[in-house]
């Protein structure tokens, strides 16, 4: 390895020794460089209690649901030394149920009764908003968190009178969420429509989600981390970072995320990828997801990505699976009182001695609710023996996005089944459309013997993991789709595909039939998964992780972000002054087709004026061909060229071309090209670019997982054919390979002229930008050129975290520009943009990438 090479920049997975160093219990035992306060900002889209506001105050209720995600938010604030603050949207408020309502009406006229409550106008005051964040707060709270209410209202219902708000059609808020992305990230798909109401829909979710970050901003100190849950909050890890560069951001998205060819469906795929990416982690219950998501950012986005994480606006993210657990101390005892043992018993008079199967599932079509049920059919056809010794108790919960078409055929399904299978005193299966109180819920988990699972997708189903610890003296086995997230994690569960009902109608059997000493084994080795892999330990290995990524690239020797003051000193001292620039990824954002990286009307100004300075010497070095930059900056006459990376060179103020590689052999260039053909043929999107002194094959359009593996291939072959016969060295760039002459190189035209200044008046300023391995030769030739460090600034775009010779960096082109506007004074040392004349047109150029674009 050279001394340069040894000085190449980067990070890869954290350390051993760097996360053997990580506690995620106790924020002390991080590294110090990290800073951290000791708190935790948890986002949560909906607190965890349903909430009524009426002439008496407030009345508090738990809210159903998400049992593992409390537990995690319980244990974070009572079993570790962290500092807990909960920030979540208070759901939909109404005027309190009377309590002679509650115990007169069915539970159904209740629902129903308060969603027309829920239509009416709900006004806060001032103080009855911070009431209720005290009641919340108050000492002794089941959560032991302080909360923090997200108050979300439309444009004209805030600042009534003293600060009152007006509580709205609050339905509205969850809309896109819970019918766009839900839907599609559960791959269901929805009609086609003209668009109007998803724009609706989608203005709300900004809101909702800019409500939740200006909360948080509120309430943020240097050095909390803050971690974000689920797809309601997509855009708030962006809209955090935009305000706090440096902040401590990590994401979990509970439910699956989809393939990418299913995911492009979305309309606004680009921004909910963005948004998302502004974390510092991300989060996936199984590795499935987080593969998904990855390939989404590569083909989407177009972002390089590794296995562990994308590389995005100059920054690592890293992508991580951590299996959600739940808390098996709590569940073990919760599930254990008299009033739970006399429910059970109530349960096995109703079987009546049959052997019982249990399926508890929301009637969602994604839940395999129907699956299951003709499943179930298939078994008692196919096994007559089990017809009358098996009943399946099914117990579905309302649907927030789908209703009467599932419930509708479930409900045709179990008629069908008990009027084939049943008599007047037997039905099979017994159906019941309702909520569950926790002691009935547990209660039917201990009676079971059998637990059927059949989602046809599903994120972390904690239901197959509660039954486990609620077997532990029945053993009973548990039957799980292989498309929930759980599923790679109970390895020793049965596994079937739902939409195999034959193959799920003979596990039914297996385990019916399975012997006691069988069922304790498997049911063993669940038990002591669940129960070892439990919510605090989930809750500990993502903080462990997140933390273990910010020590491992803190000390990785990360290259730092340019400081524009020290830069904008040292130019403004300087009298002969440097400048060389990459064109693509550097000057103009890296787009699928090369032809479409066309300059704005911004870039040729600001270039234009940098150039028009005598004291400065500006040139374009690329790997463009003279044509190219010749057409699109070509008129700017103060502006020196390096085409094909140094093959040929335009002066200031000349237009002549010199080539420097008119004297040496190019007869490889044929063989080359017949290489480059042969990968072309097979290689969708494609194509060869030719070069008076260099080939490239372009692979951006392709496929990108079968583009980078056709790539590799073709590396390959040139390697140990054409480079063992020429003096060539094949260059990898961003999608595509480069063939060129050894001697051809940027870092050669960076030594040239360097060397052109005399002796005694050598560049006093230097600044030198690319994106990709070409400009690493340039960043080289400067380390070891006679100039004074403090005087070159090497600078490369994008990730903080690659691989690099520069000594500083910049995210994306924007931040290029922008920089150099600083220089020439179009922009503020604050970097709000630059001063554009009034009444500006565009110009040709950036007329041309527009419609290259539409």
């Amino acid at each position: 390895m050279t001394s340069d090479e040894a000085q190449l920049q980067g990070s890869g997975p954290p350390p051993i020794d760097v996360m053997a160093g990580v506690d995620g219990t106790d924020p002390s035992k991080a590294p110090a460089k990290l800073g951290l306060s000791g708190t935790v900002i948890i986002a949560s889209a909906i607190l965890p209690y349903k909430l009524s506001f009426g002439k008496d105050g407030w009345e508090i209720d738990p809210r159903r649901g998400n049992s593992a995600l409390n537990s995690s938010f319980s244990y974070l604030a009572s079993g570790t030394s962290w500092n807990t603050v909960i920030v979540g949207w208070p759901g939909e408020v109404a005027p309190p149920i009377p309590k002679s309502d509650a115990h007169g009406s069915s539970e159904k006229v209740i629902a129903q009764q308060h969603a027309a409550e829920l239509e009416q106008d709900v006004i806060l005051s001032k103080e009855a908003r911070q009431g209720l964040e005290d009641k919340l707060s108050a000492p002794g709270n089941d959560l032991g968190s302080r909360i923090v209410p997200v108050w979300v209202i439309g444009d004209k219902d805030g600042d009534l009178k003293n600060g009152d708000i007006t509580l709205r059609d609050q339905d509205r808020w969850l809309n896109y969420a819970q019918r766009e992305i839900w839907p599609t990230f559960h791959y269901l798909l929805r009609e086609p429509t003209d668009g109007r109401q998803e724009r609706t829909w989608w203005t709300d979710y900004i809101k909702f989600n800019q409500a939740f970050a200006d909360k948080i901003l509120e309430i943020y100190k240097p050095g909390d981390i803050v971690w974000i849950h689920d797809y309601q909050l997509l855009l708030v890890p962006s809209m955090l970072r935009q305000k706090l560069s440096t902040a401590y951001i990590s994401f979990f998205l509970h439910c699956p995320f989809p393939s990418s060819e299913f995911f492009r469906c979305m309309t606004k795929r680009k921004e909910l990828l963005a948004g998302i990416l502004g974390s510092n982690q991300l989060g996936f219950q199984s590795y499935a997801y987080a593969k998904h998501f990855i390939s989404s950012c590569t083909r989407v986005l177009g972002l390089e990505s590794s296995g562990n994480g994308v590389d995005a606006y100059g920054a690592h993210v890293a992508v991580d699976v951590f299996p959600i657990g739940i808390d098996a101390a709590k569940v073990e005892k919760d599930s254990h009182n008299a009033n739970i043992d006399d429910k059970m018993k109530a349960i096995r008079e109703l079987a009546a001695g049959k052997r019982i199967i249990v399926g508890r599932d929301r009637l969602d079509s994604v839940r395999g609710v129907v699956q299951k049920l003709r499943a179930f059919e298939m078994f008692l056809e196919i096994f007559p023996e089990w017809r009358d010794k098996v009943i399946l108790i099914q117990v579905t919960s309302p649907s927030v996005s789908e209703g009467p078409k599932v419930e509708h055929q479930v409900s045709e399904l179990v008629s069908h089944i008990n009027g084939t299978y049943g008599s007047i005193h037997f039905s099979p299966v017994q159906h019941f459309p309702q909520y569950l109180s926790q002691d009935e819920y547990y209660a039917l988990l201990r009676v079971a013997d059998l637990g059927l699972i059949t989602s046809v997708r599903d994120g972390m189903n904690t239901t197959s993991l509660e039954y486990v610890v609620c077997q532990k003296q029945r053993h009973g086995p548990v039957i799980l789709s292989e498309f929930t997230g759980t599923a790679g994690s109970l390895c020793d569960a049965f596994q079937v595909n739902p939409w195999d009902y034959r193959g799920v109608a003979e596990a039914i059997n297996t385990c019916l039939s399975m012997s006691p000493a069988k069922r304790e084994e498997v049911h063993s080795k669940l038990y002591q998964h669940v129960t070892t892999n439990n919510v605090q330990n989930w809750t500990n290995t993502l903080l462990k992780g997140l933390l273990g990524n910010l020590a491992s690239h803190d000390q990785s020797q990360s290259t730092p972000p340019l400081d524009r003051q020290i830069l904008l000193q040292q130019y403004e001292s300087a009298s002969r002054r440097l400048f060389m620039f990459d064109y693509d990824g550097t000057l103009t954002p890296i787009v699928k087709d090369p032809q479409a990286a066309i300059p704005t009307d911004k870039i040729i100004r600001t270039i234009k004026k940098l150039a028009s300075d005598p004291r400065n010497n500006v040139w374009i070095v690329s790997g463009r061909d003279q044509a190219f930059l010749e057409q699109w900056m070509g008129d700017i006459a103060e502006l020196g060229f390096s085409a094909e990376h140094g093959s040929f060179v335009r002066r200031p103020r000349s237009s002549e071309w010199v080539n420097l590689t008119e004297t040496f052999d190019m007869s490889w260039q044929k063989d080359v090209m017949d290489i480059f053909q042969y990968y072309t043929e097979r290689t969708q999107g494609s194509f060869i670019e030719r070069k008076r002194c260099a080939l490239t094959w372009h692979y951006r359009r392709a496929d990108p997982d079968y583009g980078a593996f056709q790539a590799r291939e073709c590396q390959s072959h040139l390697e140990n054919t054409v480079m063992q016969k020429y003096d060539v060295e094949v260059m990898t760039g961003k999608a595509n390979l480069e063939v060129r002459p050894t001697f051809v190189n940027k870092g050669e035209i960076a030594k040239k002229l360097v060397a052109e200044y005399n002796d005694d008046a050598k560049p006093d300023f230097v600044l030198c930008l690319g994106d990709d391995t070409t400009d690493e030769d340039m960043f080289r030739a400067l380390r070891r050129s006679p100039l004074p460090a403090e005087h070159v600034f090497a600078v490369t775009i994008g990730a903080s975290t690659k691989m690099t010779l520069a000594n500083w960096h910049l995210p994306e082109p924007a931040d290029v520009i922008d920089t150099v506007g600083l220089l020439i004074g179009t922009v503020t040392e604050n970097g709000e943009g630059e001063r554009q004349p009034e009444n500006a047109a565009p110009s040709e150029a950036e007329q041309a990438g527009q419609d290259s674009k539409s």
